[in-house]
């Protein structure tokens, strides 16, 4: 059952990260849409208010060690300094393979061990089989809150083609190890003796034929003594597993499902959304990235784009007289228009005057009109700053008033295009909203530029902690 839109107030992030009861926040959501950066300027604003935090990401770029400040980032967790308050702040990034070798050397014997870590099937799968990686991130989610060493724990989720694979890690490698073919492989060992050994080559007979042929005899042996020296790993590492999956489901974990106002990106997030209440996941809410706005959101799109046709059309509408300089030219030769002074715009025109009669023509350079129409000569001076005004004070200001016409119009299409996209991304969060109103919202403004460095995730964390957006506004 859903509440009410009414009821539901936006996300308070930093009442999240201030309950002491939150150990863990897991930021998901498809690929490209910030979940890394959003991860660690959680983790910078939980410091900064207190708590000693871990940042555990699994994305392979780099963007967050270089944010932090910190030269590389590997399977160890690495402190990152220039955090204000009484917080501490360490980040790590998951070495899948690392993670799998630190997992054997744990839970058996040094011979096994190494056993295990030079079969050559062990070594493609702890590099890139399917879910590997996912897995793995899953069990060192596992070793750092079994270390009860930081307050607060942020999971990067993997760069997959679904983040949802994180949570289906165990699942897959609970399958993978109760499969038919794996428990084929090692019943010889576990019978042991004759009876093993019949077995054993009864049961490679049947598959030399078919998969001897497809994957190669070595590549069989190579897996079989792999599963082997795992077989006694294997009940540990499901068992692990379904602690984990347990520890995500507990109420000390909150999911953020992390998007942009997009229409393929929301769609997502609510796939994820509703996969979580599914799998009884603690979802926070919703983390709405990039978002965009405007300062002068009173003025619509609409008008904007009129106000530029307006600029840049023979009239103003809405002004009777024309635009600047630009009116009607039988208004120039009419007698009643005679005695009207010109406008400076007008004045400052290279045009000739279309009628002597009327006095528009200016009085030579240099010379001073008399009573009777003629002129008389002035002082050189008085030539010389002519000459400077007519320069600066008269031709200036004509390039001015055109390039300031075209200007703003260029500023209202602009500002057309922008209002066009607040309008385009508040419906799609508002359709969002309307199918699921039980899930807090906080919105991340867009900001001008990459964040690189502590300023800029400070700056994404205060966005987080101020955009909290109350579900009323998108009810349908």
């Amino acid at each position: 059952m859903t509440l009410d839109a009414g009821d539901v107030s936006g996300l308070d992030t930093d009442a999240l990260l201030d309950d002491p009861g939150i150990r863990i926040v897991v930021c998901c959501g498809s690929g490209g849409v910030g979940k890394t950066t959003t991860a660690a300027a959680l983790g910078v604003r939980a410091a900064e208010r207190g708590r000693r935090v871990v940042v555990l990401t699994i994305d392979p770029a780099r963007r967050l060690a270089q944010s932090m400040g910190i030269d590389r980032l590997d399977n160890v967790p690495r402190r990152v300094d220039g955090i204000d308050g009484q917080g501490e702040l360490h980040a790590m990034m998951l070495d899948m393979k690392r993670t799998f070798d630190e997992t054997v050397e744990a839970h058996t014997d040094a011979e096994r061990a190494r056993a295990i870590l030079e079969n050559p099937f062990y070594q493609s799968l702890s590099a890139g089989f399917a879910g590997t990686q996912e897995y793995m991130a899953m069990e060192k989610l596992g070793q750092l809150r079994a270390r009860d060493e930081w307050d607060l724990i942020v999971v990067d989720t993997p760069p997959s083609r679904s983040a949802l694979d994180f949570l289906d890690a165990p699942k897959r490698l609970g399958s993978f190890l109760d499969g038919k073919f794996i428990r084929l492989l090692i019943a010889p060992a576990k019978i042991g003796g004759r009876a093993g050994m019949k077995f054993l080559n009864v049961g490679m007979s049947m598959m030399t034929g078919t998969l001897g042929k497809l994957l190669g005899g070595q590549f069989l042996r190579d897996v079989q003594t792999f599963v082997t020296a795992m077989d006694s790993m294997f009940g540990g590492f499901r068992t692990r597993a379904d602690a984990t999956y347990q520890l995500l489901q507990a109420p000390g974990t909150a999911f953020l499902v992390v998007a942009t106002p997009e229409r393929d990106a929301l769609r997502e997030a609510a796939y994820f959304v509703e996969r979580l209440a599914a799998e009884k996941m603690p979802l926070a809410g919703l983390v709405l990235n990039r978002v965009h706005g405007s300062g002068a959101a009173r003025l619509s799109a609409e008008r904007a784009l009129a106000a530029a046709e307006n600029l840049d059309g023979v009239g103003i509408v809405d002004q009777t007289a024309g635009k600047a300089g630009l009116g009607d030219p039988a208004g120039l030769t009419s007698p009643e228009t005679a005695d009207v002074p010109e406008p400076l715009e007008d004045r400052a025109s290279p045009e000739p005057s279309l009628s002597p009669e009327h006095g528009d023509a200016p009085p030579p350079r240099g010379r001073t009109p008399r009573a009777d129409g003629s002129s008389d000569a002035g002082p050189q001076q008085d030539d010389e700053e002519d000459t400077d005004s007519t320069s600066t004070g008269e031709a200036a200001p004509a390039a001015e008033v055109l390039s300031v016409e075209e200007l703003t119009a260029g500023l209202l299409r602009l500002h057309a295009e922008r209002m066009q996209v607040v309008a385009r991304e508040r419906d799609t969060r508002d359709r969002f909203t309307a199918l699921h109103p039980e899930v807090p919202v906080t919105e991340v403004a867009a900001l001008p530029g990459d964040v690189h460095d502590l300023a800029g995730l400070r700056a994404v964390a205060e966005r987080l902690a101020t955009g909290a957006v109350s579900s009323t506004t998108g009810a349908a």
